[in-house]
């Protein structure tokens, strides 16, 4: 090891200088970081030479290294007979230094390096898609969309209904592509995002941009030309309120929370005008319901991410003003009792045992963000957290068996 170790060290300065040559660069297509690396090692490398005789000095021409390999003066070391089963009885002969040169100079043996920089993969395609429009998220912005039309006072038509889902999650698919193609040198900052797509460099931003633009065009024009006007309107607005109003305005102020509990509170609009054609005081109930809701949910989300957040520069309400986001948690989960117990039954929307059956998992959520208000450590933050998500769907599912038309056609 220790000989293999001096030979290596005495060439050295040549190596370094070949691997900066740009023919081997060409060659070899190293990425960046690696150049800058190999630069580095080869200038440290000709300060050390400087330390001693150069070959030129010592009458040695620059040929001679690669001409010291084929000489005899040194003497091929015999490999240890376990070794010569491994590697074969023909390479016996081979020295060690032979065998590393050989390695260093074979440019066909190069192929490991193209780890280095990711390549683009076709059939990775779909896979990287998904992840542009962060299919978790699309999909229950689609799943709120469908619960609006199911909850909308109107005759359902499972044609309209695809449409709807599949417009939605088009418009959606590209409002968060956007989201991303603008926040690339933020999230590479972040542990939670630095694995994106974009980040990592498996598209493109161009790539990535006609994605978004191709997606939220055809979602939209199916939207408006498959379902009605209105709900294409809508999907376009909420395209652009999420797109090009949130995302930078989470590097501004607090008040990009708010702005996004508006996107989260549009889709089951799109869901009951798709159905009714229209506006009606139930589909605001939906989105009052949407709204307060994103408060708990995303305020103890971000939490635990306070240290992200602040070192990528956005401006949360967990890290500019704790005090804030934790009354502000409070103060949404106490008014879904009123959106579940007052307003839904009081406005048409469902009858009054929907009041009675959605009391213990709001009793619940308040006591949740209670404890979040006054402990406001990741635990109780991490709880809050995990019932919001199994709190939506549950509520909507009570919403549904508790609708006033399906009641008034049961009781005829």
């Amino acid at each position: 090891m220790l000989k293999l170790f001096h030979h290596v060290k005495s060439d050295l300065p040549l190596l370094s200088s070949l691997f900066t040559s740009k023919a081997f660069k060409k060659e070899i297509n190293f990425s960046p970081p690696l150049v800058r690396w190999i630069t580095s090692t080869s200038s440290s490398s000709r300060q050390l030479a400087k330390l001693r005789p150069t070959r030129k000095d010592q009458g040695v021409s620059e040929n001679a290294v690669f001409d010291k390999a084929s000489k005899s003066e040194e003497r091929p070391q015999p490999l240890h007979p376990q070794q010569q089963q491994q590697h074969g009885d023909g390479d016996a002969n081979v020295t060690v230094k032979e065998k590393t040169v050989e390695r260093m100079l074979d440019l066909n043996s190069m192929s490991d390096y193209s780890s280095i920089e990711p390549k683009f993969q076709f059939k990775q395609l779909p896979h990287y898609y998904s992840r542009l429009a962060k299919k978790n998220l699309t999909g229950l912005v689609v799943l709120t969309a469908m619960g609006g039309y199911a909850l909308a006072p109107g005759s359902m038509e499972l044609s309209t209904l695809a449409f709807t889902a599949i417009g939605t999650a088009m418009t959606s698919g590209a409002a968060n592509t956007l989201n991303q193609f603008l926040e690339v040198p933020y999230d590479s900052q972040m542990n939670r995002t630095k694995d994106r797509v974009l980040v990592r460099g498996l598209l493109s931003t161009p790539h990535a941009f006609v994605f978004a633009v191709a997606s939220g065009g055809a979602g939209v024009l199916l939207l408006s030309l498959a379902v009605n006007p209105i709900v294409g309107l809508l999907g376009l607005s909420n395209l652009i309120l999420y797109s090009f109003v949130y995302t930078p305005l989470k590097r501004l102020s607090i008040l990009n929370t708010w702005v996004g509990s508006l996107v989260g509170a549009v889709p089951p609009l799109m869901g009951w005008v798709a159905c009714t054609g229209s506006l009606d005081p139930g589909a605001l109930v939906l989105a009052a319901l949407l709204y307060s809701w994103q408060f708990p949910h995303f305020n103890a989300l971000s939490w635990n991410l306070r240290p992200d957040y602040s070192r990528a520069g956005y401006r949360m309400m967990c890290v500019t003003d704790p005090a804030i986001c934790k009354r502000t948690t409070l103060r949404h989960a106490v008014a879904l009792v009123g959106i579940c117990s007052g307003a839904a039954p009081m406005l048409g929307l469902t009858t009054w045992t929907f009041a009675v059956d959605s009391l213990p998992l709001n009793a619940v959520m308040v006591y949740l963000a209670w404890r979040f208000y006054r402990e406001g450590d990741s635990q109780s933050s991490r709880r809050l957290f995990r019932f919001s998500l199994i709190y939506l769907p549950i509520v909507m599912l009570l919403m549904f068996l508790s609708r006033k038309q399906l009641y008034e056609s049961k009781k005829e």
